[in-house]
Order: C-alpha cells, then sequence, then structure tokens
C-alpha cells in the first residue's frame, strides 16, 4: 500500500547505539545501475537509464501539482528528491525525512481497491507529495527550532506529534478531493469499517487506532480519511491547517494535538471519531434501507478459531475456483492464517491444499479441476530493491509445486481451461504493461499481444475456447472490458469506457461478468459480448467480488464480505434472474450511492485545478535537461545533528549523520559519553553498501575507567580505579543474502573483519582478562557465518512454529604480539509447534572453544539467563523455551495506555564450563594441571504486555522476567523490553 513512511528511518536513531561496529543494512539497486537527474523548480527527479520519458513525465506532473496538493495546508514545501525505482515488482511509495526524500516504486498493482481508476504515478505524486506538505508544515514554531538544533530528527519528532491517521487520511482525501478516482470513491476501501458499524462494533478510540490480535480494525488510512473529511464537511475544508498551526504553537506534549482540535473546533479527538462512526452509522444504514438482496448458499468452513470470545477471530476465504460442482478452492488468510489453498466442500468440509509462501497478490487465483497457479514474489540474493514476481503451479493431484518462472516480472496469471497456456501480465522496467501467453508446462513466451495505446491491463482470463481472453483495460482514467484473440491480436471493447472502476472478468457463455461499483456498493454485473447489454447479477448487503461458474453451469461461486472475514457463498446461474440496466449510465441509484466527501469536492482549495491537471493526459510541455547522478559524488548527504538515542540507556551521544539518497553511503560521526563509567569518546562509523559485500569502518577514540581489586588471596579488599585512554579501528565486510523462495524465509550472512586496539596509561598492576589493559594492543581477526529458515508467521503468532539458524564464528590474533587468544563457536536453534495453534517450542544448542592464552574474546553462544559469564576454554550450552499467548485483550487505562495481548515464556537454560587449570606447590612451583567443569542451570518465567502508549499505533512489548538459579538457589526479577516498536 502506499504509505508514509517517516518511522523508518527512526532505527538509525533510535535503535543502534553509537558506538557500534556497524550501521544498519539498507536496500540498495544493482551497482551497475546508472543513475540520471532531473531538476525542476520544485523537485529532483532521480532515476536509472532507460527510465527518461517517464521521469520526464513525473517531472511535469509534481510541478503541475506542486500547488494544488498543498492549497489546504497553506504550506510550500522546499525543493524535495524523488527517486523513481523500476527494479522492483512491489506496488508502492514512501516518503521519509531520514534522509529527507521520497520514493515511487514504478510497477502498478493489480488491485482495483488501491489503483481505482489512477494511473499509478499521478496517484503517487499526489498522496505521497501531501505528504511532503505535512511534514513541511511542522516546520513553524518549535518545529523550527527542533529543525535547528538537531537537524530532520528534531523535525521528525515535531511531525510525530501528530497522529499518523491524520497523515495517511488527509492524503487520502488529497487523492480523492483532487482527481476523479482515489479510494475515497471506492468502496473496498471502507469495506471492513462499513461492515464492523453496521454489525453494530464501534470500537472504543483506542481500539481504532491501535488495532486488535482478534478483530478486524480498518487500517489508519479508513480512520484517517473518515476523521478528516467529517471535520472539513463540519468545520470547512482548511480547518486541518488552522489545527496544525496550533499544534506546532503548543507546548509539545502527548495530547497536544487532541488540545488543538480541541480549540479549532470544540471537540478532542475522542469526540471527534465518535460523531464520525456515528454519522457513517446513520449514512450507511440509510443505505442498506432500499437493497432487495438476491439469495446465496454459504460454504460451510472450519469451526473458526476463537480468542477469549463468542465471536470468531477474522479470517477470510477468497478468489473462489470451482474444481467440481460441489467444490471450490480459495485462499485462506486472516490474523491467524498466511495465505493458504484450502478446498470448500458443500458437505462442510476444509481442506488444506498447499501453504503458500510471500505472494505478489494480484486480487484473484485462477484454477481447473487440474492446476492452479498465482503469483509470488521472488527476491535477489543481494539487492533489496529489486524484486521479482514469478508463477507457482500446482498439480492439484500429486500436489507437486512448481516455479515457472524465474527473474520475472508477472503480476497477474490465469490458466487456460485446457490447462496448456497461460495468460500474464508483465510490469516492465520501463512502465510498460505487456499481455504475454506463456506456455503452461515450460514458462515459454508463446505469443506478445499487441498494446498500441499503451494501456493498462487488469485481471485477464481465458475464455472456453482456450483462444480468447478478457481483460480490464485501463487509459487516461478510463476503464472498459476487452476481448482479445490472442491468434491475431485484435481487441474488441465489450463496455463504453467509463471512470467506472470495473476488475475481475470472468467469460462464460456469451457473458463476460465482472466487478463494479457503480451503485455504491461493490456486486457482480454481467455483459451480454453480443448485444451488450449489461445486468447486475448480485445484490448483496456489503460486497461480492470474483464470480466463478461451476464446470456444469449451474451455479455461481463469490465471496462476501462480513464483519468476520469473507466468506465463499453460492447462489443458481440464471441469466432470467439479472437486472437489466443501461450500459452507459453507471452512476447506479442515487439513493444507494454513498459520497462522504459532499461538496468538498467544490470548495477544497486546489481540488478543481487537480483535477483539471489530472484529467490532462499530459503531452510534453518541457522537456527538464538530465544529468548523471553518481553515487560516489554525493555520498555525503547529512540529514540529523544533535542528540543520538542509544538503545543500551546507558550513553548519551552527540553526532551527526549521513545517508545518500541512493542508500549506498552510511556516516555517523561524534561524540558519547558513558554514564556508567563517567568517560567519553568520539566515534566516526563509515559503511559503503553500494558494493556486492558491504564495506565497514569505524574508528573510537577516548578514555575508559575500570576498578579491580588487585589482592591476590582472601581477604579481597584492595579496590584500586584507573582511568585510561584507547583507540580503536574496526575494518572489514559482511555479506547479507536472500533466499526467500516459499513459505520459509531464508537468509544467510557473512562476515570478516580486522579490530585493533591499541591502549595507554593503564596503570594497574593487573587487568582483566577481557581487557588490554597494560598489554598495549590487540590485533584480532574475525569471521562469521550464518544461516535462518523460518516459517512465515501470522500476526497471532508469538514465535517461529518451524524453523532453524545456525551460526559460526573465529577469531583469533594471527599478528603475534602480548596478547594472544583464539575462540570459535556455534549456535544453533530449532523451533518447533507447540501444543496450541500459535505456541512455539524453541530448543537451543551452542559450543564454544577457546584458547587459554593472554585475552578473552567475549562469548559467542548463550549464556543461562540469570547467570553471570565464566569464560571457561570450553562452555556447552542448551535452552528450551516455550512461548504462548495468554490473552487477547482491549484494556484502555484512560488516554494513556491500551493492552492488546498479554503473552508468557517459560524456560530452562543450562550450561557446562570446562577449564584446563594450573596446579602449583605452595613455592609457586608448577606440579601439573586439572579441569575443573563448572554447572549452571537456571529456570524461569517471562510475562510480556503489548501496549499502545499515549495513543500511538506503534506497538510496545514490554514485561518481567523472573529467574531462578538452580545452582546457587536465588531468585532474580529482571524487567524486560522485547520491543520498542520501530
Amino acid at each position: 500500500m502506499v504509505r508514509l513512511r517517516l518511522l523508518a528511518g527512526l532505527s538509525l536513531l533510535f535503535c543502534f547505539p553509537a558506538v557500534s561496529q556497524t550501521l544498519p543494512i539498507l536496500d540498495q539497486n544493482p551497482t551497475s545501475l546508472r543513475w540520471y537527474r532531473l531538476s525542476t523548480p520544485h523537485f529532483r527527479v532521480l532515476y536509472p537509464a532507460g527510465f527518461d520519458t517517464t521521469a520526464q513525465r513525473t517531472a511535469q506532473r509534481l510541478e503541475q501539482l506542486y500547488e494544488p496538493v498543498s492549497a489546504s495546508l497553506n504550506r510550500r514545501p522546499r525543493r524535495v528528491s524523488v527517486l523513481l525505482q523500476n527494479q522492483t515488482t512491489v506496488s508502492n511509495g514512501f516518503v521519509t525525512l531520514l534522509p529527507r526524500r521520497s520514493e515511487f516504486f514504478a510497477s502498478p498493482p493489480q488491485d482495483p481497491g488501491l489503483l481505482g481508476t489512477f494511473d499509478w504515478l499521478d496517484l503517487l505524486a499526489v498522496h505521497e507529495y501531501r505528504h511532503v506538505v505535512q511534514a513541511e508544515k511542522a516546520l513553524q514554531h518549535y518545529g523550527r527550532v527542533l529543525f535547528a538544533l538537531f537537524g530532520n530528527a528534531g523535525l521528525t519528532s515535531a511531525y510525530l506529534t501528530v497522529p499518523d491517521w491524520f497523515a495517511e487520511g488527509d492524503a487520502v482525501s488529497t487523492e480523492t478531493l483532487l482527481s476523479t478516482g482515489g479510494r475515497g470513491r471506492i468502496p473496498n476501501f471502507d469495506l471492513g469499517m462499513r461492515a464492523n458499524l453496521l454489525a453494530g462494533r464501534q470500537f472504543p478510540y483506542a481500539k481504532a487506532v491501535s488495532g486488535s490480535f482478534r478483530d478486524n480494525v480498518p487500517n489508519h488510512y479508513v480512520l484517517g480519511y473518515f476523521m478528516t473529511t467529517y471535520l472539513k464537511r463540519a468545520k470547512g475544508p482548511e480547518a486541518w491547517s488552522d489545527i496544525l498551526n496550533r499544534n506546532y504553537r503548543r507546548v509539545p506534549w502527548p495530547f497536544a494535538f487532541s488540545a488543538s482540535v480541541k480549540d479549532q473546533t470544540g471537540l478532542r479527538v475522542d469526540d471527534l471519531y465518535r460523531k464520525t462512526m456515528d454519522d457513517l452509522t446513520e449514512t450507511w444504514r440509510t443505505q442498506q434501507k432500499n437493497l432487495t438482496l438476491s439469495p446465496v448458499s454459504p460454504y460451510a468452513i472450519a469451526p473458526p478459531e476463537k480468542a477469549g470470545q463468542d465471536r470468531p477471530v477474522f479470517t477470510s476465504y477468497r478468489y473462489p475456483q470451482f474444481i467440481t460442482d460441489s467444490s471450490v478452492i480459495a485462499v485462506k488468510s486472516g490474523l491467524g492464517d498466511t495465505p493458504r489453498l484450502v478446498l470448500l466442500s458443500n458437505n462442510g468440509s476444509e481442506q488444506l491444499v498447499h501453504v503458500q509462501g510471500f505472494p505478489n497478490d494480484p486480487a484473484m487465483l485462477s484454477a481447473t479441476a487440474q492446476r492452479v497457479c498465482w503469483i509470488e514474489y521472488g527476491y535477489d540474493p543481494r539487492w533489496g530493491q529489486r524484486v521479482y514476481s514469478n508463477i507457482r503451479l500446482l498439480d492439484l493431484a500429486s500436489r507437486q509445486l512448481t516455479r515457472l518462472t524465474h527473474r520475472t516480472r508477472y503480476t497477474a496469471v490465469a490458466l487456460s481451461p485446457d490447462n496448456q497456456k497461460l495468460i500474464v501480465v508483465e510490469n516492465t522496467d520501463t512502465y510498460k504493461t505487456r499481455l504475454h501467453v506463456l506456455d503452461a508446462q515450460t514458462g515459454r513466451q508463446l505469443a506478445t499481444l499487441p498494446n498500441p495505446d499503451d494501456a493498462f491491463y487488469l485481471h485477464p482470463r481465458w475464455a472456453a475456447d482456450n483462444q480468447t481472453i478478457v481483460t480490464v483495460k485501463l487509459k487516461n482514467g478510463y476503464k472498459t472490458l476487452q476481448a482479445v484473440d490472442t491468434r491475431t491480436g485484435l481487441s474488441t471493447d465489450l463496455l463504453p469506457a467509463a471512470r467506472e472502476n470495473i476488475s475481475h472478468p470472468q467469460p462464460w457463455s456469451d457473458y463476460v461478468f465482472y466487478n463494479s461499483p457503480r451503485s455504491g456498493i461493490d456486486n457482480v454485473y454481467a455483459v451480454n459480448t453480443k448485444t451488450k447489454q449489461v445486468f447486475q447479477v448480485t445484490s448483496r448487503p456489503l460486497a461480492a467480488y470474483h464470480a466463478a461458474v461451476s464446470p456444469s453451469g449451474g451455479k455461481l461461486a463469490v465471496e462476501e464480505f462480513t464483519a468476520d472475514g469473507y466468506r465463499i457463498v453460492d447462489m443458481p446461474l440464471a441469466p432470467s434472474r439479472w437486472t437489466a440496466l443501461s450500459a452507459s449510465a453507471p452512476a447506479g441509484n442515487p439513493a444507494e450511492l454513498v459520497r462522504y466527501f459532499g461538496a468538498l469536492p467544490q470548495l477544497e482549495p486546489g481540488a478543481v485545478l487537480g483535477r483539471q491537471i489530472l484529467n490532462d493526459s499530459l503531452a510534453p510541455t518541457q522537456v527538464y535537461t538530465p544529468t548523471r547522478f553518481r553515487r560516489l559524488a554525493h555520498a555525503l548527504n547529512v540529514y540529523n545533528w544533535g542528540p543520538i538515542v542509544s538503545s543500551t540507556g546507558q550513553a548519551l551521544n552527540v553526532g551527526l549523520s549521513s545517508q545518500d539518497l541512493l542508500s549506498t553511503t552510511q556516516v555517523s560521526v561524534g561524540y558519547t559519553y558513558n554514564q556508567a563509567e563517567r568517560v567519553g569518546n568520539a566515534y566516526a562509523l563509515l559503511s559503503y553498501q553500494g558494493l556486492y559485500p558491504i564495506i565497514d569502518v569505524s574508528f573510537q577514540r577516548g578514555n575508559r575507567n575500570t576498578s579491580l581489586y588487585i589482592d591476590r588471596a582472601a581477604p579481597v579488599d584492595s579496590l584500586r580505579s584507573d582511568r585510561w585512554q584507547y583507540n580503536q579501528l574496526t575494518a572489514g565486510f559482511r555479506l547479507p543474502l536472500q533466499f526467500t523462495q516459499s513459505k520459509y524465509s531464508q537468509a544467510a550472512s557473512m562476515s570478516a573483519y580486522y579490530n585493533y586496539l591499541a591502549v595507554t596509561d593503564y596503570d594497574l598492576p593487573f587487568r582483566s582478562i577481557t581487557e588490554v589493559g597494560g598489554a598495549g594492543s590487540l590485533n584480532a581477526l574475525s569471521y562469521a557465518v550464518s544461516y535462518s529458515r523460518l516459517l512465515r508467521q501470522s500476526k497471532r503468532d508469538v514465535a517461529p512454529r518451524w524453523g532453524q539458524t545456525l551460526s559460526a564464528t573465529y577469531r583469533h590474533t594471527p599478528f603475534g604480539g602480548r596478547l594472544q587468544a583464539e575462540q570459535w563457536g556455534v549456535q544453533g536453534n530449532l523451533f518447533v509447534p507447540g501444543l496450541g495453534k500459535h505456541h512455539s517450542l524453541r530448543l537451543r544448542g551452542g559450543f564454544q572453544q577457546q584458547s587459554r592464552g593472554t585475552y578473552r574474546f567475549a562469548p559467542v553462544v548463550f549464556y543461562p539467563r540469570g547467570q553471570a559469564y565464566v569464560s571457561d576454554d570450553q562452555i556447552l550450552a542448551g535452552s528450551a523455551e516455550y512461548r504462548l499467548p495468554i490473552a487477547d485483550t482491549h484494556w484502555s487505562l484512560g488516554r494513556w495506555l491500551y493492552v492488546q495481548r498479554i503473552k508468557a515464556a517459560g524456560f530452562m537454560d543450562a550450561a557446562q564450563g570446562q577449564s584446563r587449570l594450573e596446579v602449583r606447590t605452595a613455592t609457586g612451583q608448577l606440579r601439573g594441571y586439572q579441569t575443573r567443569t563448572n554447572q549452571y542451570q537456571t529456570a524461569g518465567v517471562d510475562v510480556s504486555f503489548i501496549v499502545n502508549a499515549l495513543r500511538l499505533r506503534t506497538p510496545f512489548e514490554v514485561g518481567a522476567r523472573g529467574v531462578y538459579n538452580l545452582t546457587t538457589g536465588q531468585w532474580l526479577v529482571q524487567p524486560l523490553v522485547v520491543d520498542i516498536g520501530f
């Protein structure tokens, strides 16, 4: 989905210590990709070679929209960089301040609930640039002060006083009012909220913002669109501009935004939410009054999962395809299930067929009685910005799964009735769309269908003749159904082109079924291919999608929406019962249409001009001169200065951060003060990620403060302290690799680092064996390799239910010197299912071996929780940990805290250490050696809570750990901060 990503960069700011040796791994494009730049008065558009035409069009569109998109917030942003990403098949876009930029992923989605009748890059231009305007609005009063003191991190802090439902809702409102498309005009967009309110489920505001582990809570896009629209209708289209001005003049306390809303409107945010929901409920109940529903018969499903309530956990069954007259295959997914194919029968049975991987969901499925096909993402091993979309083909008899294509960009696929051919939609890396016919056995391209209009195609399907396909064609904001002869390439429009968000065609006999929102509710319609007469086939209360015809032609299956999820239903296939309509008048019954924005398209500043601009097909009026944009020449791009918060909580850091626009070079320099030792040091970190291996270099110079007991006999009471200086240089490389190709996430990494540590002015007579101390310097090399294979988790899973991880580390000092050490270790994890559906058992084991040298490295295997680490020569460790959810709650403590979930874990850890010790006489003579064995065992319980604080959507997980040390007989209670949400 299109989204704002101001929080994405906070991991750089809040989640790593300033003295860490490495910086985060970012998503990059292949090194071979050349980049160019177009400079306009208000934008810098960066794009890869070969994308010139699209870049010129996007630059012009952004310039045209600069004033209309900014108008209602009364803010004209500074020039901003926009990156056009063409190596991915992910349909997305984002804005971030860390560093300040926007990125457009130039692969249009097949989902009509997102795209509507928009051109994809036009939609991104409106939506994402509105986020730029919102962020720029924060550059006033205390926001300007924070920006001057701390850079974009300070501006981000100011902007975070505004809830993200406003950011996304206002952007959706802008895309709706400034166009004849936009999600505010798409009934599928509000489907979840409509279902909840009509079912009497008006959730409290805290739950509406924070979400749930058992109910379908519409996201912040939907919530924000209706709340921002309600207030604009009630108080005027520029009310939000005034509210933001008040907010940034106010002291930035947690509820300043709500107070600003109240000062402007007399309503707190909670009151605004309730009034919006009440108004929506009345509106949608009125819409339901005149409906005459078509009768349907639901397919029975497996007993639904419960979560402490009578109603089931939200679960959907989608995209039905008949296998026999009495059974359909569908995709099941939900809060407790990752996407999977299931077979539903009229006798009430539900059978698992296959668990899918990571689908690039085109909002469709294609199947025959023998085979089923769909699209899944294919990831480049190294370059995170290069994501493919490949075809998966499953034989229903043998259950053999085939990855039919490799490194392709297919975003929709349909199987011919005779199982011999596929029709696919390809999104090219030049922002073109092609229809290809493939061999269903080999994936080889048999034909490419002509696309003289450079149109965008959605949801192609085969007719019964195995030669004709029917597809949705989108061009210049207008959609139509088109039949194409795959032998000749000749095409025929089946409907007049209209600004009607049609989708999901399905040919049958002389008809083509399709979806349309023409009445204000998505339903199935049909057009007679000979007479062009249009009929309404279904009339369901919320929505009906994805018509599928049974093999005998006697039944029609569709999916319809309920508050508990999508369900599959069928009905008799009887054309005589359909309602005839006019093909040229898609307005429907005015009493049924819901246009919640009312008169705002005429009142919103910039809206009329925006629609005029977006209705223009944009013939080039100005050509901008491209220039090469070289990575290294623009490697430094400082975006943050001032304090940096360390995740350890033990350091105060001041510095600056830099990241280039192509996410290849990161630099962080500054000064950190260690509160525990009361000393400071300067640091500099560099990570260049533009090559296949990532190159890291770091340097630190500063002070340490340590205390040691220097007595060698009891009583040990001579505690001495010393302050000393150090210089540390670390340099090396790491290679992260991504191998995900199924339901398991698979990744590997390799690294090799050189470490030099020199110490001066160390005056104590002894040192800890893990410190350099008076020995002078340490020269060491370390190598590491790791691999993980973890089953994809649903939202309700507390940990992976299947999976393995393995890591190995080797460190040594091959360059000589007074400090000598050698260490190697391996560690592995095995995840297996627990007793409950979302429970997980983790078995962990590790072994570490190190020499009896003059230095000891830090451990590379885990140690029993609650037990101090003992640096033995050999360590064998094991652990068993059982994790489970305790309760899914909706507890609200006023405006301060909302508790979503309680989790628990029980564990038992054990370690055995062995060391070879010298045995000496009373006079100090060596008598020999003996082996000392240490046994350590601890057991404990973790209890944690997933909470949302201060009405923020970002969750936190906090709790406590109780540990009983079986070796010493002592209890220990520790606070837990499991996840800070970013």
